[in-house]
């Protein structure tokens, strides 16, 4: 067990990062003995020169630093997770650079290491948000956790649709946990605390800074079995979090998309190239995964029930697409009148099958 006090203190010295840390305790075995060596014991530790020695000696402002931080945790209801931690999750020790802790809300769970990442654009096409949300709803009732950043588009479809199918969820963010971003999932965040987790490897205060979220897309990938692209352009932030899996040696899978849409060409260039292999349902991921996860998919698993629909609603399922398609299409293709169309979108909306978008638009789910 590592002193959380201690710890903090160290992070807060200039020019010393998660590797340097590990490195020095490893050495010193006590993050105490590391902030009392003198330079010269500092210096003998690989990556240490005399300039970060020095700091690491002459550090003052640490232990105001510490008390802030945990004051501020204290007010959110959070702890700490450090890399020594039994609790800190296996999958995230093996990455080239694990943090050395992490700001926590809710607890991790042994069976958070069968866990797959979604991440998307955040402006996602009625596709792309049809897709992931049946994805998570569908590993979700696997038993998969699922993993994601908590930003505005993908991230808060699948967080949402977990919680929804009873599932366990993972967040990841790029800032401070006091500090929710975007500020309307504040209520989002504040519901996967209490069913999940919501993680931040960022001190208490830090804003959402763009540097930020390519250190955190690697914990979203380091905390997962695979990663699931959904939509992205080329240049997105989810396709940094595939190159970071890749790198980490872990599964890429990715949605095709249509060839003219702009935010299906991250996902089509990394089939195109090899990179991640093609998704159409669920069992694409699972056949990939299956040796890694033949603890929690039992052959013997009961298949979920299916759906009950009426006639007509089975009807208006027949017509429906991915794509939105408007009310008065639908009950011409049903021969129904508007009024028993709605009636039945909206008990099918119910059911989970099919989704109501702006415009009296309807997608099936």
């Amino acid at each position: 067990m590592v002193n959380v006090h201690d710890l903090l203190q160290l992070t807060s010295v200039p020019g010393i990062g998660p590797q340097k840390i590990r490195a020095l305790i490893s050495h010193f075995l006590d993050p105490a003995e590391v902030l009392r060596a003198p330079p010269r014991e500092l210096i003998k530790i690989p990556g240490i020169d005399k300039k970060l020695a020095s700091n690491i000696a002459h550090h003052m402002d640490g232990e105001s630093f510490a008390n802030d931080q945990l004051k501020r945790l204290n007010k959110v209801s959070g702890r700490i997770v450090t890399f020594w931690d039994k609790e800190f999750p296996e999958l995230l020790k093996r990455i080239y650079d694990p943090p050395v802790l992490l700001y926590v809300l809710g607890e991790f769970t042994p069976n958070d290491r069968y866990s797959i990442a979604i991440v998307g654009t955040r402006h996602p096409t009625p596709y792309g948000q049809s897709v992931s949300e049946t994805l998570a709803r569908e590993l979700a009732r696997l038993g998969l956790a699922i993993v994601s950043g908590l930003a505005r588009g993908i991230d808060t479809i699948v967080h949402s649709a977990t919680l929804k199918s009873s599932g366990r969820t993972i967040a990841v963010i790029g800032s401070g946990l006091d500090v929710p971003y975007p500020p309307e999932n504040r209520k989002l965040l504040e519901r996967i605390a209490e069913e999940g987790v919501v993680a931040s490897e960022f001190p208490m205060g830090a804003k959402p800074d763009a540097p930020n979220f390519p250190r955190r897309n690697r914990i979203i990938s380091g905390l997962s079995l695979g990663t699931v692209v959904v939509e992205s352009a080329e240049d997105g932030g989810a396709m940094i979090t595939a190159t970071t899996a890749l790198d980490q040696d872990r599964e890429v899978f990715a949605i095709p998309g249509n060839i003219t849409e702009k935010r299906s060409a991250g996902p089509n260039t990394l089939i195109r190239e090899g990179r991640a292999k093609l998704v159409q349902d669920v069992e694409d991921i699972v056949e990939e995964l299956r040796p890694q996860l033949r603890h929690i998919l039992r052959k013997d698993r009961e298949p979920e029930p299916p759906v009950e629909v009426s006639i007509f609603e089975r009807s208006i399922m027949e017509v429906l697409r991915s794509e939105p398609t408007h009310i008065d299409a639908i009950a011409e293709l049903t021969k129904l009148s508007t009024s028993d169309t709605l009636v039945n979108l909206l008990s099918l909306e119910f059911k989970g099958l099919v989704r109501q978008l702006p415009g009296k638009m309807f997608v099936k789910l």
